[in-house]
């Protein structure tokens, strides 16, 4: 069992003895670090400044590839098939715009999927001539297997996968969906921005081809992280649409070497502090028992999930079978901005999520916007009780 006191003995934003102390809510957005990864952050960049940045990098080439390591480890992938980059968008994108289309190609996205990732699809669909075509739910509101097996040729070249929509908290048959698209020869792409570091992710057992996440959420490392796993063989064979000296080795006044592994996905030039960082905050995960903190994530939603509906006028948004750490909810005909802002008068975090970042989700279910709540494994229940009577005296 996890220790909360030492948890948040953990964690600098809990070192304020301001009263009320602050309920956060909002790891599903940018969660608190602990700090380890602060201290490692810093350490750094006063090194930096001692003697340079380039020495300074020089001498955490070791630590750099033990970023690499732990997040392997948490994966179950070889430290090879890793990139490194500075967000899950950009890690996300990279690999996209690595696929090679033409006229007439498929690329399926999900009902949930995210802004980003669909105005991507869109802007290669305009760019090639291939076709955006979205994955229907089913019932419960999850991807319908049904539905995308029905779907599947060999025009299909690509299908977008995400495995927690930023709207809720429903998770994706993943792995079910993988093996069906693999039928047609398709490559997956999991969006696992929402996943990473409150559910295992086992890339062996997804069968995914890619896989992009972030630091700053789940994992609770600094933003302007993120990384992308790469199939090992599948990421010897791509192209990045992007090199550098980095991802590339010029061999010749005409020629060039790829990298020969997911490093060709990365380019030279980084924040050697965050990256450590990220780190820092992976084997932070690593140590606690990565099950134990997936399991105290999902008491807590689940605790919100059977207390919020029992406040007249509440409703809680989510759908799936399957659920994860985001409890999405809306206030009688209070708008979620306003929910947010009385409830942070209060000292306590959360966000809203609009309609354009999940355009198709919520628009199929007539909803604007809703608040989110994501609790970690260091909020006390006493904490959701108190964010619970806030709730309750909003209506």
């Amino acid at each position: 069992m996890l220790d909360l006191t030492r948890l948040r003995a953990d964690i600098p934003a809990f070192d304020d003895t301001a009263k009320p102390s602050r309920v956060f809510l909002d790891s599903a957005g940018s969660s608190l670090p602990p700090r380890v990864v602060l201290d490692t952050m810093i350490e750094h960049l006063r090194r930096e400044t001692e003697i340079g940045g380039y020495a300074a990098a020089n001498e955490r080439l070791d630590d750099l590839h033990a970023v690499k390591t732990a997040i392997g480890e948490l994966i179950n992938a070889d430290p090879g098939a890793i990139a490194l980059g500075d967000s899950a968008s950009r890690a996300w994108s990279d690999f996209f715009y690595s696929v090679p289309l033409a006229a007439g190609d498929r690329i399926l996205i999900s009902g949930a999927d995210y802004a980003s990732n669909a105005i991507a699809a869109l802007q290669r669909a305009r760019q090639t001539g291939a076709v955006v075509e979205t994955i229907p739910s089913d019932s419960s509101g999850q991807l319908d297997l049904d539905a995308l097996e029905s779907m599947l040729d060999e025009r299909v070249k690509l299908v977008s996968l995400l495995h927690v929509p930023t709207n809720g908290g429903l998770v994706n048959p993943v792995a079910e969906a993988a093996r069906i698209a693999h039928r047609v020869g398709a490559l997956v792409l999991l969006d696992a921005c929402q996943s990473a570091g409150q559910l295992p992710l086992d890339v062996a057992e997804l069968d995914v081809d890619a896989l992009s996440a972030t630091g700053r959420k789940w994992l609770r490392g600094p933003r302007g992280t993120g990384f992308l796993y790469v199939r090992p063989e599948l990421a010897m064979s791509m192209e990045p649409g992007r090199l550098d000296l980095h991802s590339a080795e010029w061999t010749a006044p005409d020629d060039y070497t790829l990298a020969p592994d997911a490093s060709r996905f990365e380019f030279w030039e980084c924040d050697v502090a965050a990256r450590l960082g990220l780190g820092a905050a992976v084997r932070y995960l690593l140590d606690l028992g990565p099950a134990q903190v997936y399991e105290a994530i999902a008491e807590r939603a689940a605790y919100l999930r059977k207390t919020l509906p029992e406040i007249p006028g509440v409703t809680v948004r989510d759908r799936g079978t399957q659920h994860a750490g985001i409890v999405s909810f809306t206030v009688g005909e209070l708008d979620p901005i306003e929910v947010r802002d009385r409830l942070s008068a209060q000292r306590i975090t959360v966000t809203v999520s609009h309609r354009s970042s999940t355009l198709l989700d919520m628009t199929d279910r007539g909803l604007a916007s809703v608040v989110r709540a994501s609790p970690h494994c260091f909020v006390g229940f006493d904490e959701l009780d108190r964010f619970v009577e806030a709730v309750k005296a909003l209506t």
